[in-house]
């Protein structure tokens, strides 16, 4: 069976193997196992901590295949962002120059650097073996995470995020950062990127230019690619999309990738979950739910058929699928429509 839980110090060999895997551009798991070992501990502190509103707390799960015991995929969310280490995006605007007496009137566009989603909590970290990409485990592994806020709200913020990563070629170089290397850094994409993912981050401050950039001054390549996500990463754009996340004219500061935003109670999966009691027993539904128990520190989630019993808020699941979720008969667990 496929199931997700919180990551354990047990998992550390399996994560830095998918931070190497994942390859260029995945700032949040850079290839340091130093720094993987202070994020499993830093997860396993926020599962354990009791919390009334969104903090510093990170939570990182694992999807695991129970029969091999293999860990297979990740996935995160980052409780609030920015309250630690600032939070840089690139604001998309406009400027307008005109003269009435030349007739003339242009729109410019323009980038400007601002730290506007401080504090909302975000959705990252997400990826999946490649021989596990099938029966749906890639939604599963987006979408659990909308039912574990559902669950715990007090944990998160109202405004949900999420980065997507932005056009780079396979050696990790990336058209927009190009154009700001030669013209402020000096330091190569991956570079500046794993140096994001490990938390030295005051060079952006320093180096960054203060001023919005005016878009038409950026190298045809870098214009082209602003807004745009990686090939790769149109699976995922699409179904975040579809639970009712949008564009608000933000841009990742390295790679021109858009931030998509949605509030916690305009998510598809948060509005359309239910919260039912356990009945144990022989399913005769087919259809098919994700579904998690309502622990913090103990939580579980996977996909199976059940058997709904609306009027009563109680669904009937076979002793395998709780076992898997570690739940018993009366308690509860959350579940949305697969």
């Amino acid at each position: 069976m496929i199931i997700v839980r919180p990551i354990r110090k047990s998992d550390l060999k399996a994560l830095h193997q998918i931070a190497i895997d994942s390859g260029h551009g995945f700032t949040s798991l850079p290839v340091n196992e130093q720094l993987l070992k202070q994020r499993i501990h830093h997860t396993e502190a926020s599962f354990a901590k009791e919390v009334e509103h969104a903090g510093n707390e990170g939570y990182l799960f694992v999807m695991e295949d129970t029969e091999t015991g293999e860990v297979v995929g990740t996935s995160g969310i980052e409780a609030a962002v920015g309250l630690d280490d600032a939070f840089y995006h690139y604001h998309l605007g406009k400027v307008v120059h005109s003269s009435r007496e030349l007739n003339i009137y242009n729109t410019v566009e323009t980038l400007s650097l601002c730290n506007d989603y401080t504090g909302a909590s975000e959705i990252c970290t997400l990826f999946l073996s490649d021989k596990y990409r099938k029966n749906n485990n890639g939604r599963f592994l987006s979408r659990f995470r909308f039912l574990f806020i559902a669950e715990h709200k007090e944990r998160f913020s109202d405004t949900i995020i999420a980065e997507m990563r932005g056009v780079s070629d396979e050696d990790g170089s990336s058209p927009f950062w190009k154009w700001l290397e030669e013209h402020f850094f000096s330091m190569d994409f991956p570079t500046a990127d794993y140096l994001t993912g490990i938390g030295k981050k005051v060079f952006i401050a320093e180096l960054m230019p203060k001023y919005p950039i005016y878009v038409n001054l950026l190298s045809k390549e870098a214009q082209e690619v602003i807004d745009q996500v990686h090939p790769k990463t149109v699976p995922a754009l699409r179904l975040l999309e579809a639970e009712g996340f949008a564009r608000r004219g933000y841009v990742d500061i390295f790679d021109g990738g858009p931030t998509v935003e949605s509030n916690v109670n305009n998510i598809r999966t948060v509005g359309h979950s239910k919260r039912c009691q356990v009945i144990i027993g022989e399913v005769q539904s087919t259809d098919n739910y994700i579904i998690c128990n309502s622990k913090v520190e103990g939580f579980r989630a996977t996909q199976a058929p059940l058997s709904l019993r609306d009027t009563a808020n109680q669904v009937v699941i076979s002793q395998d699928v709780a076992d898997a979720l570690t739940v018993k008969e009366g308690d509860w667990v959350r579940l949305v429509a697969n």
